[in-house]
């Protein structure tokens, strides 16, 4: 996303050049955190959503990279202005620009979509919004060095099967949001982690995976949650009161995935950043750099990650029913001073429950409740374009019910092949 294209931060030190060597540990510290958070008002949201291309004909068949290229070769000018990327296994991604506001963001990335799905339409090939693959096994076709590598990693970190379906067979609904004010950023950051178990049970929508039910609502939190907590666990410390130094201590422990020596090589034993930082070890026959740092913290997976901005990553990927309600709820509950206490006080019981969410959902009653009340904040300051997604959604919640449910209901009366076969032909 390209939130940090609207959003460079006006710092008084002028940034170092790429290849520096970093003197230590401390140094990288605090490049970290002078870095991770920009100081201003919220209120700009941006979007990434991820859809899983499937062949409605043949729905266990992947198209290919090839195949997918062709479409975006062909594709026309977004109206959005979103950029599109493929992921491993050939999920398609949009990434809008930072807009004032959740209701533009959304009928941005919506008019997007509807261009891009035509485009994978008239190709024969469907793009399906749902937390993971439940269908087909686990199969990277993107040819680019960074995810070989990642592969050879994740197998070296005995988190192999975990780590391919991370990469893919999941999809998410992602957003950006400004950072705030200074002053803000320890409620602001807290608040978006302890968001995090109600909106997983919210937007849960992944019950399968490779052709069977998981046990789980959202069969992507529970991929996420068997990597290592070190890369993917949440950022905040024993307090949350200070972000930046939090993110610091976080990224320094993180081990080192992979090193450029030109091209991408995994690192195969345990190195945390502050080792190589310190020149107590060496990676690629030299001390760390600056652009090693920045590599290395794109390497890093948290369900909030500050990139300058908040980027918010623990959705599942949700249909054009419910992504739009769904995303306002979130940003709202974040970026309107009325509704943020409330919603703190609301989803404090379950702060830290992302296993019990994500295996569950609704079904928690203490979730449940948190659910109701976030929901309610929210759903009457919602704009006419999105009345009818929230009134949909807070039925559901009303209902204890998330997507994954209408997905599994789905799927026990018709079956797999033929309810993704459905989703990808674009059939209500």
């Amino acid at each position: 996303m390209a939130l940090a294209a609207a959003t460079q931060l006006s710092r008084v030190d002028e940034p170092c050049p790429a290849e520096t060597e970093l003197s230590g540990s401390a140094e990288a510290a605090e490049y970290i955190a002078d870095r991770c958070l920009t100081d201003g008002p919220p209120g700009r949201v941006g979007l990434e959503i991820e859809a899983h291309c499937f062949d409605p004909a043949d729905p266990l068949r992947r198209p290919g990279w090839a195949e997918i290229g062709d479409v975006l070769q062909s594709l026309p000018g977004l109206p959005g202005g979103s950029r599109v990327t493929v992921e491993p296994g050939g999920a398609v991604e949009l990434s809008s620009p930072p807009l004032a506001g959740a209701p533009a963001a959304i009928a941005a990335m919506a008019a997007d979509q509807a261009v891009l799905r035509a485009a994978f339409a008239e190709a024969g090939l469907g793009l399906v919004a749902l937390g993971a693959d439940p269908l087909r096994p686990t199969q990277r076709i993107n040819p680019g060095p960074r995810y070989a590598a990642m592969e050879q990693f994740f197998a070296a970190s005995h988190t192999g099967s975990a780590g391919a379906a991370m990469m893919t067979s999941t999809a998410s609904v992602q957003l950006n949001l400004d950072a705030g004010r200074r002053s803000r950023w320890a409620d602001r950051v807290r608040l978006a982690h302890a968001l995090g178990p109600t909106m997983v049970a919210i937007a849960a929508n992944s019950p399968l995976l490779s052709g069977e039910f998981s046990g789980w609502r959202s069969t992507r939190q529970r991929v996420w949650s068997r990597l290592d907590s070190m890369r993917c666990g949440p950022v905040l410390g024993l307090d949350g009161t200070d972000p930046a130094s939090d993110w610091a201590r976080y990224a320094l422990k993180a081990p080192v995935m992979l090193v450029h020596v030109p091209d991408a090589i995994p690192v195969s034993r345990y190195v945390p950043f502050a080792d190589w930082a310190d020149g107590r070890v060496r990676l690629g026959g030299r001390r760390a750099a600056i652009a090693d740092l920045d590599y290395h913290l794109t390497t890093l997976f948290p369900p909030v990650r500050p990139r300058g901005w908040l980027e918010i990553r623990y959705l599942d990927s949700v249909g054009d029913a419910l992504w739009p309600a769904i995303v306002f709820t979130l940003a709202t509950l974040l970026d309107d001073p009325a509704t943020a206490d409330a919603a703190a006080e609301a989803v404090a019981p379950v702060a830290t429950a992302w296993d019990v969410a994500a295996r569950i959902g609704l079904a928690d009653p203490r979730l449940h409740a948190a659910a109701r009340r976030c929901v309610g904040l929210v759903a009457g300051r919602a704009p006419a374009s999105l009345r009818d997604g929230m009134d949909r959604l807070a039925e559901m919640v009303e209902w204890a019910r998330c997507p994954a449910d209408d997905v599994a209901d789905e799927v026990a009366r018709t079956g797999v092949t033929a309810t993704v076969a459905r989703l990808a032909g674009g059939r209500s």
